[in-house]
């Protein structure tokens, strides 16, 4: 390893060259603004092809100058040094970046990690350098560089004064705090997962990996990638990004704006259906009621019952004679007219039956009255429109949902479909619906209501003419401008995406992929997940025959990866051996960092619980820079956590407190999990869960239980490679004060402890 001298010396030789880059950029920016203002006085001349000309000048010289503008953090982060013979003109150093960037002899400065030039940065192993001599990452803090972290992957081809500096790039990269946005990896990217974000657009991508190795990463720069390589046809249909919560889009939201694109729509599967914004989950056995595609049958039942409050039926005066309709005679017409039809946008047809019911009815007594002036009188009859308005309104998907919270309704749409006891556990979940509002799976039953009610008529309007904003078309700021042709281009209830991403793919319900499928019926797709950690307790068929009718007869490319580079090892075997106790030949990736931290299992009694909580995370603020996160059995163990932990010094900006179902993606630097005895119990899949909630820590672990929970970790296999010793777990008598083992406190490090091999954090 090259000594500090080294190091210094490398560093700033690679500051001379960020320095240029920067000395570039401000040039060509500064040629941009005077573009742009130039493109302002164009308007001047006073003709319409000078306002013309004028919007096209100012929209693409703002537009770059944006670009410009959001890429000064860590513009340059990679360097390629070739072998003489790979090398085109002496092209090396090849220094890799946020953007393209030349020089004035239009010599390349940086090249887009997304280009095919910087594809090696990412692809050459030791293996197969692919021409590359050395590997280097380029760390910095604005326009500083701060350090440089090496690969030779060719020392046969080194020359004999090259310096090597670290101990490679990935693993430097992993070892640092994480922000409390996820920090984009551009500049890490590993082959394997290089190979699933360059794949063909075409067909369908399927990324498979357990925790830590990168999944949600891959699919973030797969967007980049593919907005970069084709931009007309993504930005034109539009990129959905689908997350498993709103907590986890926000953790993502900054990543592709800081990959150079933010074209893209980001949303949490509560969130696909315009004007909804659900955010609460559901108990383990209604998810599994309300996922299944036999809801399509009950909601069909739902959208053509006759409303609460429907009249008797119609008895009303015109011209000396009474005009009747049973009760029955309009069920009759509601069943005919409705039956597999959208009920609001067949509702005129439901009014002309009940008028031609009346007509051939009365037509005798009505003589010589001709049908037309008949319908055209009592059209405009008054009790005859408050009939028609009872009998047939228009109703939304909301109000025919919360049908099913009363009971004879929902045995009715639920005979011979749902069981008893599933019966009786909708209910319970549907009576929440007017005091909580949606849940995150009552969304894809409204989905499917829009599609059996259909839309509320309207009177169609002339389109807006796009780049219009507040009745102004002269739109000639980029803001303006994108943000118009975005209005115009996608409704909230937009339906033609270009390409899908689907992020925890393996919890998504039939009935979600039924909702994912009406928006993707012209997409390609990049689906993300893993199997391990499926929280779907319905019929794994019925899910997979779901996921078959929305992705459609599409090739699936399959990339698996492999490596865990975000738990320490440590972390990952405690959690490997929760995991392999119910599925013992699950496919686990391998973890390949190790940090000689333990992790620390607490068990206390239930009294001493918020004391305990609240002194741990404390101690893990304390222990390390980065964020730490709480992560609890459900949304009243946040709440509980919340109040324990309120006031604690530090925790404003770094602190994140969610439940587990909410934890799937996120990482923190440590984390504590509370009561993982209550993860177990909440659910038929508690092992997988907890599994997850285990497997977000970066570099520290405490879990702090009420209840014995060891039995459900069994002896470790020594034929697994992950598998270490057993973790040392702790437990207090009852009434015995809490002995905290905090991982930042002395007693909590190996070498205290007794355990050969491991340094003292």
């Amino acid at each position: 390893m090259a000594d500090e001298a080294s190091l210094r010396r490398e560093i700033a030789v690679e500051q001379q060259h960020v320095d240029r880059v920067y000395a570039r950029l401000a040039t060509l920016r500064a040629a941009t603004v005077q573009a742009e203002e130039a493109g302002y006085r164009q308007a001047d001349v006073g003709t319409v092809g000078a306002l013309v000309e004028r919007d096209a000048l100012v929209f693409h010289a703002a537009r770059r100058r944006r670009a410009f503008d959001s890429e000064h953090e860590g513009l340059v982060f990679g360097r390629l040094d070739l072998r003489p013979d790979r090398s085109r003109s002496g092209e090396s150093p090849r220094y890799i970046g946020r953007l393209g960037l030349r020089g004035e002899r239009a010599e390349p400065l940086v090249i887009d990690w997304r280009a095919p030039a910087a594809a090696a940065f990412y692809q050459a192993t030791a293996r197969d350098p692919q021409g590359v001599v050395r590997r280097r990452l380029i760390q910095s803090t604005g326009e500083k560089v701060t350090g440089v972290e090496d690969d030779l992957l060719d020392p046969a081809n080194a020359p004999a004064d090259m310096s090597v500096v670290g101990d490679g790039a990935l693993l430097a990269a992993l070892s640092r705090a994480r922000g409390a946005s996820m920090r984009d990896i551009v500049a890490t990217i590993q082959h394997e997962q290089d190979l699933a974000i360059r794949a063909p657009a075409s067909g369908v991508t399927l990324v498979e990996g357990g925790p830590g190795t990168g999944k949600t990463a891959v699919a973030l720069h797969r967007a980049a990638y593919l907005l970069y390589q084709d931009r007309g046809r993504f930005v034109g249909g539009g990129v959905l990004i689908v997350g498993p919560s709103p907590v986890f889009v926000d953790y993502i939201e900054s990543v592709l704006p800081a990959l150079g694109e933010d074209s893209a729509t980001l949303k949490a599967v509560g969130q696909l259906v315009a004007g909804v914004e659900a955010k609460r989950e559901e108990a383990t056995a209604a998810r599994a009621v309300k996922g299944s595609l036999r809801m399509c049958r009950v909601l069909r039942r739902a959208s053509e019952d006759a409303p609460p409050g429907v009249p008797a039926g119609l008895r009303i005066r015109y011209r000396g004679t009474w005009l009747t309709l049973t009760h029955r005679q309009g069920e009759n017409i509601r069943q005919r007219v409705g039956r597999g039809r959208r009920r609001n946008e067949v509702r005129r047809a439901a009014f002309q039956a009940v008028l031609g019911r009346l007509w051939l009815s009365h037509r005798r007594e009505l003589r010589p009255l001709t049908r037309a002036q008949f319908d055209d009188d009592l059209i405009d009859h008054d009790a005859f429109r408050q009939y028609l308005r009872s009998w047939w309104p228009i109703v939304t998907p909301r109000e025919v949902l919360g049908w099913l919270a009363d009971p004879a309704r929902l045995t009715r749409y639920c005979a011979d479909i749902l069981t008893p006891a599933e019966r009786t556990t909708l209910l319970a979940s549907m009576s929440q619906l007017g005091e909580l509002g949606p849940s995150v799976h009552d969304v894809a039953l409204l989905d499917e209501l829009e599609t059996y009610l259909g839309h509320r008529p309207t009177v169609k309007r002339p389109a807006p003419a796009p780049f219009t904003v507040l009745g102004k078309q002269e739109v000639v700021t980029t803001f303006e401008r994108e943000q118009a042709a975005r209005t115009w281009q996608r409704p909230d209830d937009y339906r033609e995406f270009a390409h899908i991403i689907v992020d925890e793919v393996q919890d998504i319900t039939p009935m979600q992929w039924r909702v994912l499928g009406r928006r993707g019926q012209l997409a390609s797709w990049t689906l993300v997940g893993d199997p391990v950690q499926s929280a779907w307790t319905g019929d794994p068929a019925e899910q997979v025959s779901a996921r078959t009718e929305a992705l459609g007869a599409k090739k699936v490319r399959r990339y698996v990866l492999r490596t865990n580079y975000r738990n320490s090892t440590e972390i990952f075997a405690a959690a490997a051996q929760v995991i392999r106790s119910v599925l013992p030949d699950a496919a686990l990736p391998t973890a390949v960092r190790s940090n000689g931290l333990t992790p620390v299992h607490l068990l206390v009694p239930a009294s001493a619980l918020p004391t305990t909580v609240r002194r741990s995370v404390a101690d893990l603020l304390a222990a390390v820079v980065g964020t730490v996160g709480v992560i609890t059995p459900d949304a009243h163990g946040c709440a509980e956590a919340h109040e324990w932990l309120s006031g604690l010094a530090g925790a404003e900006a770094r602190l994140t407190v969610v439940s587990a179902f909410e934890a799937k993606g996120m990482e923190y630097d440590a984390v504590v999990v509370v009561r993982p005895e209550d993860i177990i119990a909440g659910s038929p899949l508690g092992h997988r869960t907890l599994y997850v909630a285990l497997t977000r820590a970066t570099q520290r672990l405490g879990t702090v239980a009420t209840a014995s929970w060891r039995n459900v970790v069994g002896p470790p296999d020594p034929d697994d490679s992950v598998a270490l010793p057993r973790p040392a777990w702790s437990g207090l008598s009852a009434g015995a004060p809490p002995r905290h083992r905090s991982p930042g406190h002395p007693e909590g490090s190996a070498e205290r402890s007794g355990h050969p091999g491991r340094r003292a954090p």
